[in-house]
């Protein structure tokens, strides 16, 4: 409710290594975690959730514990007939657009590949995402540690993060 513009919908949390996410399709469709710890919502929430006018927040914190945020004035994730699929476009914020290289992208578990790359991302990242050619953004790595944004830092291509928030809300 503190966050700038809000009200927000908390879609994804990890504040430490509680909560694996190196899950199946069925738990990344159907959500998993504690909503009061780390969780993902779920897809199919998300996408019903964004059936309306719709925009992303994410909020990260560095392995260096520097805060950065990214907003996206239009947001939608498709239905599973559709993989899921990730529409974001209209970027604010004090980090890089790292997401724009997964815009368009279905969303990939290493139990469903849906990704560009010969082999699977989901399965080298241990964790689902609206993958590409891999990462450019993956909040979901499957290790705690394994939670990237590109170009967090302009001179730094794969910046780790010790925390990271995904928040969506209804545009009116």
């Amino acid at each position: 409710m503190d966050t700038a513009d809000g009200p927000w919908t908390v879609i994804q949390n990890r504040a430490d290594g509680e909560v694996k996410f190196n899950r199946t399709w069925e738990e990344y469709k159907n959500g998993f975690g504690d909503l009061n710890g780390n969780f993902w919502l779920g897809n199919e929430a998300i996408h019903h959730l964004t059936l309306k006018p719709s925009s992303l927040r994410i909020e990260l914190v560095s392995g260096s514990n520097d805060d950065g945020h990214a907003q996206y004035s239009a947001f939608r994730v498709g239905s599973e007939m559709d993989n899921y699929r990730l529409s974001v476009s209209g970027f604010s914020g004090n980090i890089s657009d790292a997401m724009a290289k997964h815009d368009g992208m279905q969303f990939s578990t290493f139990d469903r590949d849906n990704d560009q790359w010969k082999w699977s991302c989901a399965r080298a990242s241990s964790g689902g995402w609206w993958y590409k050619n891999c990462v450019h953004a993956n909040l979901n790595g499957g290790k705690y540690n394994n939670k990237l944004w590109d170009f967090f830092y302009n001179t730094t291509q794969r910046c780790r993060m010790k925390k990271t928030k995904m928040l969506m809300k209804t545009i009116f």
